[in-house]
């Protein structure tokens, strides 16, 4: 049965927060079960303006002191990452737990400056470990140009957590006027994707399962900050929206941008980058990799005019060299995702329901 949240001084939730009566493991996927989650508690419970935009990171507008010389506009962004296994081909949770966050602060545009960092710790982990942890953490600061400037240690009893378990925190500062968020896609933009697409989720699968492949497959995980100034160098304020396919993948994202901006998104099957490795792990598997999660990645809408230039910069980029055009707006099939499949047919790409797979970052 259903569960509502009790009424209190604010009022009485008034959907559903989900068919199950308790969390599950797809409540965390990035998908539709997530999607509801948020949507119908937290977004209901702490509701505001910043928090409507639904993007990654919330764009601040801090006033003056003195109210006379302007304000700062500033994003904020956090996560948590309980990735298994911990170390993985190509990186390890502190790694990821420094770029993901410099990740969701720089889709706005921003310039990240300053992290926190987070940690639960449970009774008996290696203190090798840690420190290897905290060395990663270290250097892919220094690679991403930020200082961890504060943060929290927690130790749970043995058996009460899962090694460690990292949340960061990020502050970045927005030097430009531009308007960057998914409610500011409109029909016409073009889409463009940074890279090959489900590196990292098949990284962590092929850890976790001890599969082995042919070719090695590792983690994309990598901080994106250069990758946006270049981009946005290149497209000014033709640049509508970024966000970096994470949980649920490319297809995720997607519906994110379709269900914000009220528009209908159309993609090619065959102009998606991927590893043949990946592609082939995912056959084998029996996974999509439009679902699979990325580290390294950047989506980007663009208006038509300045898609070309975007694109030749991109490429230009350590981290843009295989940079595509997938797809574009358009006014039909609002809030829907559609693909062209390398057969000539079309498909809906709809959010994923559940969780594929779990603890992936």
């Amino acid at each position: 049965m259903s569960k509502t949240i009790p009424p209190d001084t604010f009022g009485q939730c008034p959907l559903p927060i989900t068919q199950y009566d308790t969390v599950q493991l797809g409540h965390g996927s990035g998908g539709k079960m997530m999607n509801d989650l948020i949507s119908k508690l937290f977004v209901w419970a702490f509701d505001n303006p910043m928090l409507q935009d639904m993007d990654d990171q919330a764009v601040l507008d801090i006033p003056s002191p003195d109210g006379k010389t302007g304000s700062v506009r500033l994003a904020l962004s956090t996560d948590s990452f309980v990735v298994d296994p911990i170390f993985f081909p190509g990186g390890n949770i502190g790694e990821l737990a420094v770029n993901g966050t410099v990740n969701d602060v720089c889709m706005s545009g921003a310039r990240p400056l300053y992290l926190s960092a987070g940690f639960i710790i449970e009774e008996g982990f290696s203190l090798d470990e840690l420190r290897r942890i905290v060395e990663s953490m270290r250097d892919a600061a220094r690679r991403a140009g930020v200082a961890i400037v504060t943060g929290d240690t927690k130790v749970v009893h043995k058996g009460k957590g899962d090694k460690v378990f990292i949340n960061t925190a990020g502050i970045g500062i927005i030097e430009h006027s531009y308007a960057i968020g998914a409610k500011h896609i409109r029909p016409g933009d073009i889409i463009l994707l940074s890279g090959t697409i489900a590196d990292h989720g098949i990284a962590i699968l092929s850890k976790r399962e001890g599969l082995a492949f042919e070719t090695s497959i590792e983690s994309d995980t990598a901080p994106l900050n250069d990758l946006v100034r270049v981009i946005l160098d290149a497209g000014g304020e033709a640049v509508h929206a970024m966000r970096d396919p994470t949980r649920g993948g490319l297809a995720a994202t997607l519906n994110e941008f379709a269900d914000a901006a009220g528009v209908g998104i159309r993609i090619r099957q065959d102009r998606i980058p991927i590893h043949p490795a990946v592609e082939g792990a995912c056959e084998m598997l029996g996974l999509d990799p439009l679902y699979v999660a990325n580290e390294g990645k950047v989506v980007v809408v663009v208006a038509r005019d300045k898609s070309q230039a975007v694109l030749e910069a991109m490429r230009q980029h350590p981290l843009g060299q295989q940079a595509a055009i997938i797809g574009d707006i358009t006014e039909e099939n609002a809030g829907r995702v559609s693909m062209l499949t390398r057969i000539g047919s079309w498909r809906m790409v709809d959010r994923i329901v559940g969780e594929q797979l779990p603890r992936i970052c």
